[in-house]
């Protein structure tokens, strides 16, 4: 019978590598949706008036103020900026989507571990416009409205005017978030059936080597 010539051990590690292949594909499909609905807010959030006073990290813990941040996402907000530091200039566009310099400071920053010593720091950057140069704008601090949104790790504001005689940047847009979760899911569900595949050809390769030859 073929159901005693088939390996034990070996097929139920197939089969559960494939069922987690499988989960892993359905789970891919879930935060499609999670990232849509994300993104859908966002959207709403750029129809809202503009935040004004906005308080980056209050007198909160570092959960609570990293959720604030988040929740407001693309949110046009003002912010006080009044002593600009570690000052950037980084390769970004304006609006005319012409390459340059994007040129940006620390505005704020709240350690999010036991103490700024251990690296666990978020920063809120703002961003007050583009140049073709990277030379750091003249620009003694004050109130910038714009546009929140994240830059790596950190967050930023993207200034809706520019300061110290720079040109208008690019507006972040929720539609250039990557939604990529189908293509994962896709993947996985890819692996699985692959991984079925080639058991299934190689028990068939072992049942055929192990038919007794004709004389």
């Amino acid at each position: 019978m073929i159901a005693g010539r088939i390996p034990i051990v070996p097929t139920v590690l197939v089969v559960a590598a494939a069922a987690v292949m499988v989960m892993l594909g359905f789970w891919q499909l879930g935060r499609m949706d999670e990232k849509a609905a994300l993104i859908s807010q966002y959207e709403e959030n750029r129809q809202l008036p503009t935040l004004r006073n906005f308080h980056a990290f209050p007198a909160s813990t570092g959960a609570d103020s990293l959720a604030r941040l988040d929740e407001n996402l693309f949110r046009t907000v003002d912010i006080a900026c009044d002593d600009p530091q570690e000052w950037k200039g980084v390769a970004g566009r304006n609006a005319n989507d012409q390459s340059g310099y994007v040129h940006m400071f620390v505005c704020d920053r709240m350690s999010t571990g036991s103490s700024e010593d251990d690296g666990s720091v978020t920063k809120l950057y703002a961003t007050i416009g583009w140049s073709r140069s990277p030379e750091q704008p003249e620009w003694g601090g004050g109130t910038v409205t714009g546009i929140l949104s994240t830059a790596g790790n950190d967050y930023e504001v993207f200034a809706s005017e520019p300061e110290a005689g720079l040109e208008p940047l690019a507006r972040p847009d929720p539609s250039d978030l990557p939604n990529n979760h189908l293509a994962y899911a896709g993947q996985w569900f890819f692996f699985a059936l692959t991984a079925l595949a080639i058991y299934w050809l190689a028990l068939r390769a072992r049942w055929r080597d192990g038919k007794p030859k004709r004389k």
